[in-house]
């Protein structure tokens, strides 16, 4: 099939493949999560009421796309991407919890602390990261597996994500910092979507010189992804957005438009999603997707 040569055309192809993907992902994540009602019953009904919540699937579908790209099967892939998007939802769990952001709604409804209980939510994040990780085990080749349970165990420990999410923490009311602030969303985002893009490469074996070039991407898109978000946060509405606006100026936050400006923040943004498709030219063809998905990163609303 020859890919749509117009953005528009490549953003509708886009779209009805992040539907096909995501409809796989949550098939899957529904086979592989107990059932709201099997004992204990109230933790995996809170499992699954943040897991089923909406969101875009982006981490499932960077491991799709990039196992795809790199000539791999969606099938071979599969048991990652869940993983990837119970790591994630995981982390929105706590993230949301009074003791963090405090925040009362993810994807237009309650957070899981506001619907249970701040108990159950957090066993619920606690469940979800647990149950990632026995699904890597079992459903990564075996050739990859214990490499990329170390990866990816990095990409969301204190190297990654909870290294973001700490230094997040500890910035608050800060003085803005350039650094610091590329400190932070280098790890707290960056890290898991490029692990995930980088998964979906190793697992269809790609060779070095391929799984490098799909990881620089990785890293780029989830710059710019964070720095979209940022601006997101003040230019949004909770209609947009799901959840309440203006929450990183109001906790004196670390953020680009902060340290930058607004517009000084879109344009590095866009640099980054230029330098993101430059990476993927050692892929081929097979990065066309990937491609798309990195311009969809600097147009979205939500």
């Amino acid at each position: 099939m020859k890919y749509p040569s117009d953005q528009a055309a490549a953003f509708d192809h886009l779209a009805a493949l992040l539907q096909s993907h995501g409809e796989l992902v949550d098939a899957e994540l529904n086979r592989i999560l107990p059932a709201a009602d099997v004992p204990p019953a109230p933790i995996h009904e809170a499992m699954r009421y943040s897991i089923f919540s909406g969101g875009k699937r982006l981490r499932p579908a960077l491991v799709l796309l990039g196992c795809e790209a790199c000539g791999g099967s969606l099938q071979a892939a599969l048991p990652a991407a869940c993983a990837f998007e119970m790591i994630h939802t995981y982390s929105l769990i706590h993230d949301d919890l009074p003791a963090m952001d405090n925040d009362d709604f993810r994807r237009g409804r309650l957070t899981c602390h506001k619907a249970f209980n701040e108990a159950i939510a957090i066993l619920a994040g606690d469940a979800l990261l647990t149950h990632a990780f026995e699904v890597l085990a079992n459903g990564l080749p075996n050739g990859s597996c214990g490499r990329l349970v170390a990866e990816i165990a990095a990409a969301a420990g204190t190297p990654g994500m909870i290294g973001g999410q700490i230094a997040d923490i500890c910035s608050e009311h800060m003085p803005p910092d350039s650094e610091l602030v590329r400190f932070i969303h280098d790890r707290k985002t960056a890290a898991l979507i490029r692990q995930a893009v980088r998964t979906g490469a190793i697992i269809a074996r790609a060779d070095s010189a391929r799984v490098d070039a799909i990881s620089s991407y990785g890293a780029n898109i989830g710059l710019a992804f964070q720095i979209v978000d940022d601006i997101l946060d003040v230019e949004g509405s909770i209609e947009q957005l799901g959840k309440k606006a203006g929450k990183d100026a109001e906790s004196g936050k670390q953020t680009y438009p902060g340290v930058f400006g607004l517009e000084a923040s879109r344009q590095k943004a866009a640099e980054l999603v230029a330098l993101a498709k430059r990476n993927l030219e050692p892929i081929g063809a097979g990065a066309c997707d990937l491609c798309a998905l990195a311009d969809f990163v600097i147009t979205r609303k939500k």
